[in-house]
């Protein structure tokens, strides 16, 4: 097949690029056969690899300074938007992402219903052997994290192979330009009443450079951002549940205190007080968490309220 025959309007790949001069070209040459145009955007690379892509087939756009991955996905967006694309692909320029797998991400876009496809190295179980342990922890984390913020059940958040319909390109709009992103496109896409579905994909770990971020920064920014994203949406699981915990758990070590008072010979009375005040420490930092929680709940909701006033006064 050459260039997108199948009938799915304007197709075009979308790739973020830093410094990915021994890779980009290849992936750029696999992805032509399956869509009608290959976005590449450079974000302020200091190697050749906007030549290479160039030459290869693709359209550059340039960012003057590395600005973040984010920075790039938002390129993509616009210049898609731009370009009336009715169906765009997001993948790696590293070498990590088959552009084989392309037609299967795409057909999920042909489902009824379905505005935005993610890629999954989970949703089959097939690729977690050959993913590193570190990588599957991190990955676990973040999407219990992101999960409980979005309520959309995604088992790959952090898979950068996604397809986006013409009527998700209009809709979502973000703001973070790093790592971040990858979340808070997923909160707009359950703010906006947008349909997900998960296809399975293949991931290779042995390219030459599998990310210009350390797999550890990474993971930091994003559960960072998942976690403060949580306490926003659900201030009394975040603030409110281990309020509790530490409550119960300083009043029990307060009572346990009480139980093990001892009276002397000479009529005195003998505390402990080391555990008296870790128990009183605790509680105190307990009600604090749960008195926030409460707070930042009743803010929300009166917020919302607000909104909703506002939206059927109009």
């Amino acid at each position: 097949m050459e260039g997108n025959e199948t009938g799915h309007g304007l197709v075009m790949v979308g790739m973020p690029m830093f410094n990915e001069e021994e890779t980009v070209a290849s992936v750029v040459i696999r992805c032509l056969p399956y869509v009608d145009e290959v976005l590449c955007v450079d974000d302020g690379s200091s190697d050749s690899c906007s030549r290479l892509a160039a030459r290869a087939g693709a359209i550059i756009h340039y960012h003057r300074a590395n600005r973040g991955y984010g920075a790039a996905i938002r390129s993509i967006f616009r210049i898609a938007r731009e370009k009336n694309v009715d169906k765009l692909v997001i993948l790696d320029s590293d070498g990590q992402h088959q552009p084989e797998d392309i037609p299967a991400v795409l057909a999920g876009l042909d489902k009824e219903d379905v505005d935005v496809v993610i890629g999954s190295r989970f949703v089959d179980n097939s690729d977690r052997s050959s993913m590193p342990m570190y990588r599957r922890l991190g990955i676990s984390m973040i999407n219990t994290a992101s999960n409980l913020t979005s309520d959309l059940g995604v088992k790959d958040t952090q898979s950068g192979f996604r397809a986006f319909s013409k009527r998700a390109l209009n809709l979502l709009a973000f703001e973070n330009e790093g790592m971040e992103s990858t979340l808070e496109v997923l909160d707009q896409i359950k703010e906006k009443g947008l349909n997900v579905e998960e296809v399975p994909i293949k991931v290779r770990y042995d390219v030459p450079k599998s990310s210009t971020y350390s797999a550890f920064g990474h993971g930091f920014t994003v559960l960072t951002y998942a976690l403060i994203s949580l306490s926003h949406k659900k201030p009394m699981l975040v603030f409110g549940l281990p309020g509790m915990g530490l409550l119960v758990s300083g009043t029990t070590i307060g009572l346990g205190m009480l139980n093990s008072v001892e009276e002397l010979t000479d009529g005195t009375i003998a505390l402990s007080v080391g555990p008296g005040l870790t128990g009183a420490w605790l509680s105190m930092l307990g009600l604090s968490l749960v008195f926030s929680g409460l707070v930042l709940h009743g803010a929300r909701t009166l917020m919302r309220r607000v909104v909703l006033q506002r939206i059927r006064s109009l």
